[in-house]
């Protein structure tokens, strides 16, 4: 096998592409140049599309100072050194540009800045690398476009709850990482401490477990786990949803944000009951009933619960039992039901989705098709979806727009600053017909 030409171009930066990688033209294509922005003059190795920065020639008039100094080798900042106003733009046209390809053409609003004091999770790769006769453990986040780790100190995008979090996981991984085996710390920052939850080093022996209990201690952490499985808990990491306490289970999903996660809860509250709040909504006498779809532990089905009756389901069930045992403290929630049920392959049917007002759907990033076409199947009149994928968001999006739903309002949520990811929260409105009107039709 022979190995591609390498050769350096001088080259314009024409755009930003989904990734955050500049692209330029070359003679057979797109060339695709990470950390290049648009408007700058750089030269690059280039390899078939791929581009390597070499030099930024003259810089571009959105470029500024980066602030970290790992930017340019970690891959998790990539358009650290793009202006705000610039970054703004781009992120909200990666999703116009995805719902465009799905032929959706609703205005997208303006990108709501979710980052707030910064990221309160993370996942930090320790890897055993060669290091003179021996080997060293190199702890980080992976390089772009490559599993290699690059070792950080610290990051200065991690909220303050985070403090310590590097040093922590850096620990645990001198203490357990072998040549054969990679691992992951999943870190969280709560208001107990910091929770790691440990992947890749397989089951633990009873030294490795003595050295994790001794670790724990030596740096007051809250929790440590091992996928999943508690090794140590010295404080419960409680986490406050709203007007409730839940106690987070090892590893649950969690917004990146405080900020984002507030922001996203807002605005899905917000969507849900302003058609519910009417005067005549009112006079029946009850609450809204809503359906949260993939609720996890219930980051809008607790908040909900305070004016509506909810009913959360989710295939995880250690976070639903964590809801559930959060709702029951606390009497003023009206969590109806919690259901563990794999939404994936059997999704809430048009006929049992009837019922309820509203249903609220937050899947993972390859989003819910199936849940969606039965959504579009049947006569709720609102549905709000949350995704934090632009592309599998407006294929579900063009499924409830196919079922009759009309869009009302599309809205991306910056909590990932500096990365290609964006959250949406999209709302959909089902026009008024008598409900036996909407069963002929259908």
């Amino acid at each position: 096998m022979t190995s591609a030409v390498v050769c350096a171009e001088r080259l314009p930066v024409e755009r930003l592409g989904s990734r955050g990688e500049g692209i330029a033209s070359g003679s057979t294509g797109p060339i695709y140049v990470p950390y290049a922005l648009p408007g700058d003059i750089i030269l690059a190795d280039v390899a078939g599309e791929r581009g390597r920065l070499i030099e930024i020639v003259q810089a571009g008039q959105d470029r500024v100072a980066p602030f970290c100094p790992h930017y340019g080798r970690c891959g998790g900042c990539a358009v650290q050194a793009l202006a705000a106003d610039a970054y703004a733009r781009w992120k909200q046209g990666i999703l116009i540009a995805a719902l465009a390809r799905t032929g959706i053409a609703h205005d997208v609003e303006p990108l709501l800045d979710a980052h707030g004091e910064g990221r309160r999770r993370a996942t930090f790769h320790a890897r055993s690398v060669a290091h003179g006769s021996g080997h060293a453990v190199r702890l980080g986040f992976m390089a772009m476009r490559s599993h290699e780790v690059v070792d950080i100190a610290a990051c200065p995008i991690l909220a303050p709850s985070m403090s310590g979090a590097v040093t922590a996981a850096r620990a645990i991984a001198d203490t357990l990482v072998r040549p054969d085996k990679p691992l992951d710390s999943l870190v969280t920052g709560t208001p107990a401490g910091l929770d790691l939850d440990l992947r890749g080093c397989g089951p633990l022996s009873f030294g490795h477990r003595q050295a994790l209990v001794e670790a724990a201690e030596r740096l007051d952490l809250a929790r440590v786990s091992n996928h999943g499985e508690i090794v140590i808990e010295r404080r419960a990491p409680m986490l406050a949803i709203g007007s409730t306490q839940v106690a987070a289970p090892p590893g649950a999903f969690l917004q990146a944000t405080d900020a984002g996660e507030k922001l996203l809860s807002r605005l899905v509250i917000e969507a849900v009951l302003h058609p519910l709040g009417s005067p005549a909504a009112r006079r029946a006498g009850r609450r809204p009933r809503v359906a949260d779809l993939f609720c996890g532990i219930g980051t809008f089905a607790l908040r909900l619960s305070e004016c509506a009756e909810v009913r959360a389901v989710d295939a995880d069930a250690a976070a639903l039992g964590a809801l559930a045992r959060a709702a029951r403290k606390n009497p003023s929630l009206q969590v109806a039901a919690t259901e563990s049920r794999d939404l994936f392959r059997r999704p809430l049917s048009g006929a049992e989705c009837e019922p309820f007002d509203a249903v609220v759907f937050d899947p993972p990033r390859a989003g819910a098709p199936a849940q969606a076409r039965e959504l579009a199947a049947s006569g709720v009149a609102s549905v709000v979806a949350v995704s934090c994928n632009p592309a599998s968001f407006a294929r579900d999006a063009r499924i409830l727009v196919d079922g009759g739903y009309a869009v009302e309002r599309i809205t991306p949520v910056d909590q990932f600053r500096h990365s290609p990811h964006v959250e949406v929260v999209g709302v959909f409105r089902r026009p008024k017909q008598p409900r036996r009107q909407r069963a002929l039709l259908g």
